[in-house]
């Protein structure tokens, strides 16, 4: 494209070559210097000409400019509307100066942090898809490219089969093109060219590898692409300018600083300074013959102002044409050839299934890792070293995704799953083994949600995946990638969620295969010294406070929900992140234990803004925390001052109940403490996710609650039967409250809701390696009659919710409590629960206050036959009519049966005016 010179020496206006906008710039010379001027048409711009310096502003244009500032800020606030640092203090009625100033502080770190990201990224949300670039990835122009965060190392290389591990084949060195100023080491790795065939025309040739590979494999050639685009798309004349964009540029410079041009100032000032405008139309006339060209039409209009300002005018024809115009891609996509194409070409520079790991040169000398990115790792095992495995099937034999994730429940009822551990035999199961078995039997127990445990890649399989080595792998124990998204995409076709248990509050301390001494240094995932170590774990505790460190955590989320489809993440062990004592100490509830010197601010700015990118990328998310310190402002929104989790998990209770169950005779139950400690923090008390049990109590060298119930139990001894009941009513019992009295989410580990009468324990050294317990006995729901009925229980309990809509209500009004008789009564929407603890003492007619008068039915009853209870409530007794007497404090009252360690459900079923 020509130019338009304003009198050569002193303007020339032409296209900026690398704006997506129609841009202009304007060059012109003042007395002592050239100036340039980036004009963009989309605003009518203005252009400031001067012959002389620029002299001070008037006192009316900064006023004016004082005023834009002051509506700046005040757009800045309006944009803040809603957002109160101490929201959630000021809603619940808590006052405590220094926690609010704690909130205010760390309010405005997170928008320092905020910033701070933006100076590296476009957008703050371009650090959950780091893992798009980082790692090993295969690029359109047949190579791969190989990119890893490890500032201490001096060289960087990539070995594997595929180069026979040598360390200089494929490699990077510091202070060239394959390492940055932020450590970041980038290798590239071109595929082989098959004997016999010729390079391609093109230098970036690019080809369709995965996605419609077999698009651009016909028979038009490169020359052919060219010349339809510049017939098709370029403007008569457009190209000569792409082609010599920097001639216009080169011959201004000459005239100016050339051996022709002026040698001294003095020279330059016996140059006319005439005004533009003058200057302008002597151009005008100078070229009023030449040849028409694609110039964009304009003008200079001078509008008479001081310091010569003058006005840009296009023809908006013009404009509108230009702005019209897509970019050539589609010509440059057709460019592209397809994987047939590819495949006879060439052949990969790493196959599939490939051998391989990073080797880096550092002040100590060589060492070699597995990628920190690595979404395949085969873990030491047998003695052998750890490596990478290269996971890239042929598109053809990718898996291919069949079914939508499930619309996001109004409740969840989690069941909480290990996968090495789900199967009868003693060994360690697979994907495929739980897909097929388990998935179908927690869709016929009523639950709508599973939790994962142990997926990601772990050394060591007795700690059941909690010494995580490698974020992005799935644990290869299991099966393959594809394997766990053939899982994911089974449980979604039958309407389950799936969650994830993360652990980013610490990390293995494994050199080999973990991130411990990743690049030679101690401080580069990980905090050094005392800090950089679990007080009591052992394991590594993560730098938050480095970016490098929080895009690596932050995308891994981001990881889980775009290539696996995961709805949702139980963050696990807060409380060892957000504090420098790892949680180790006793809280006594005072407020000031929460923002003391003991917390790791980083910490919490990690999960905020975990929580906020997730959510804005994924709406229907959902994220659980872990914390038995019970954060306050855990489940309040961010804008509000709190952590913006969905749910938290109350711990709690599932030690209250082992401590009953272990150290307190049944008839001194408490029943405050049990009401007290179900219910949690009242004012979060819907976000709370409960369970009588979990993987916990059976994992971690305990015991499960059938364990405790069943376990001492022997056939046919005196007293056996007695037991049994006993066992099987506070089974129902204890379940069937935790599961009624909470927040909106119950959850159970895998086989608990038949009353699985063996612990977990995994191989060790201490059992020998032994899989006699790491495994299920899904056979006893076939073949034992107690866990038949317990099994019932639990299936028509979760139908409660599935057909009642029962968590998804108000929380429960508690109006009966009794230490006495051990009786706990509360209603929850048209639902009355009644509860007797008690071991022996029964009632015909125990009276509990209603508020609604009518009939009540029972439809839920833990005594019944079928269920393994006596069956002492007769058919005649289900139905049960208030009676006009005012009775814990509410207008109606029920005369209720209620045989001793029963609970019934009663719902309304006529309502009856007075």
């Amino acid at each position: 494209m020509a130019s338009l010179h304003f009198s050569a020496k002193f303007l020339s206006l032409s296209p900026c070559p690398n704006s997506n906008y129609t841009s202009y710039s304007v060059y012109f010379s003042c007395k002592t210097k050239l100036q340039r001027v980036n004009l963009l048409n989309k605003t009518k711009p203005k252009i400031a000409c001067a012959a002389t310096d620029r002299p001070q502003q008037p006192q009316q244009q900064r006023r004016e400019r004082r005023k834009e500032s002051k509506k700046s800020k005040k757009s800045e606030s309006e944009s803040e509307k809603g957002i109160d640092p101490v929201g959630f203090l000021a809603r619940q009625d808590i006052s405590h100066k220094q926690f609010a100033q704690f909130l205010r502080e760390r309010h405005k770190a997170s928008k320092d942090l905020k910033d701070e990201l933006f100076k590296r990224n476009l957008q703050i949300k371009d650090i959950a898809y780091v893992f798009e670039f980082l790692g090993l990835h295969r690029h359109p122009e047949h190579r791969m490219d190989f990119m890893e965060w490890a500032p201490g190392a001096r060289y960087c290389a990539l070995v594997g089969d595929f180069n026979e591990w040598s360390p200089t084949a494929n490699s990077a060195r510091e202070g060239r093109i394959g390492r940055d100023d932020y450590g970041y080491w980038f290798i590239i790795l071109e595929d082989k060219l098959r004997d016999g065939e010729k390079p391609d025309e093109l230098y970036f040739q690019q080809y369709n590898y995965v996605d419609d590979y077999d698009k651009g494999d016909g028979d038009v050639s490169i020359d052919e692409i060219f010349k339809r685009a510049n017939d098709e798309y370029w403007e008569p004349g457009e190209d000569t300018f792409v082609n010599h964009r920097f001639e216009v540029p080169a011959k201004l410079y000459e005239q100016l600083f050339g051996p022709n041009g002026p040698q001294t100032e003095e020279e330059l000032e016996e140059i006319p300074l005439l005004d533009a405008e003058t200057r302008y139309k002597q151009w005008k006339e100078e070229h009023k013959d030449d040849l028409p060209s694609n110039l964009p039409p304009c003008d200079v209009i001078h509008d008479g102002k001081e310091y010569d300002i003058f006005r840009v005018i296009s023809d908006p024809v013009w404009v509108e044409k230009i702005r019209a115009k897509k970019p050539p891609i589609p010509y440059w996509f057709e460019i592209r050839k397809g994987r047939r194409a590819w495949l006879k070409k060439y052949t990969p520079a790493i196959p599939h299934l490939s051998r391989y790991r990073v080797y880096f040169n550092t002040p100590n000398g060589p060492l070699e890792r597995v990628p920190a990115w690595a979404t395949y790792v085969q873990p030491d095992a047998d003695g052998k070293q750890p490596f990478a495995i290269h996971w890239e099937p042929p598109p053809e034999c990718a898996y291919k995704w069949n079914n939508t994730r499930p619309k996001v429940p109004k409740s969840l009822r989690i069941y909480e799953c290990h996968v090495g551990i789900s199967g009868s035999e003693p060994k360690i199961s697979s994907f495929k083994d739980f897909r097929e078995k388990v998935l179908p039997h927690v869709k016929e127990a009523g639950y709508n949600a599973i939790q994962l445990i142990g997926i990601v890649e772990h050394k060591d399989y007795f700690t059941a995946g909690y010494r995580v080595t490698n974020l992005y792998a799935v644990s290869s124990r299991f099966g393959t990638p594809d394997d766990f998204k053939h899982l994911v995409d089974e449980a979604h076709g039958l309407g389950l969620l799936v969650f994830l248990d993360v652990v980013h509050s610490y990390s293995a301390a494994d050199e080999m295969v973990g991130l411990s001494l990743f690049d030679g240094s101690n401080d580069c995932y990980f905090h050094t010294g005392k800090r950089g170590h679990h007080k009591y774990w052992g394991t590594r505790m993560y730098k938050y406070g480095d970016h490098d460190v929080l895009q690596y955590l932050i995308s891994n989320l981001n990881w889980w929900v775009e290539e696996y489809q995961i709805d949702g993440f139980r963050f696990h062990s807060l409380s060892s992140m957000m504090y420098t004592h790892n949680g180790f100490a006793s809280f006594t509830g005072d407020l000031e234990e929460y923002c003391n010197q003991y917390v790791d601010k980083d910490a919490f700015l990690y999960l905020i803004l975990a929580n906020e990118l997730l959510h804005f990328l994924h709406p229907n998310i959902i994220t659980i925390a872990e914390d038995a310190t019970y954060y306050p402002g855990l489940c309040e929104p961010t804008s509000q001052g709190g952590l913006g989790f969905d749910y938290y998990v109350n711990i709690s209770a599932s030690e209250m109940w082992s401590s009953f169950l272990n150290n307190v005779p049944d008839h001194e139950w408490s029943m405050t403490k049990i009401v007290s400690t179900l219910m949690g923090n009242k004012h979060c008390a819907d976000k709370m996710l409960l369970y009588a049990e979990n993987h916990s109590q059976s994992i971690s060298g305990g015991q499960s609650f059938a364990e405790m119930l069943f376990g001492e139990i022997k056939d046919h001894s005196p007293g056996s039967k007695e037991s049994m009941l006993r066992a099987c009513s506070l089974h129902k019992m204890i379940r069937m409250i935790t599961f009624t009295i909470g927040g909106h989410a119950y959850l159970n580990f895998m086989g608990n809701e038949f009353g699985h009468p063996k612990r977990v324990e995994f191989p060790m050294p201490s059992n020998n390696f032994s899989y006699s317990l790491a495994n299920r006995h899904w056979d006893l729901l076939e073949n034992g009659a107690i866990h038949q009925n317990l099994f019932s229980f639990d299936k028509d309990l979760m139908n409660l919710d599935e057909n009642q809509r029962m968590l998804s209500r108000a929380l429960p009004n508690i109006h009966h409590v009794s230490d006495a008789t051990m009786v706990i009564s509360y209603t929850r929407g048209p639902f009355l629960f009644v509860f007797n603890f008690h071991p022996t003492n029964a009632s015909e007619r125990y009276v509990v206050g209603v508020e609604e008068a009518g009939e009540y039915q029972i439809i839920l009853n833990t005594d019944e036959k079928k269920y393994g209870g006596q069956g002492l409530i007769k058919a005649d007794q289900y139905l049960q009519r208030t009676s006009s007497k005012r009775a814990d404090s509410l207008q109606n009252c029920l005369e209720v049966p209620l045989p001793c360690r029963t609970a019934q459900v009663y719902k309304l079923a006529r309502i009856l005016r007075i």
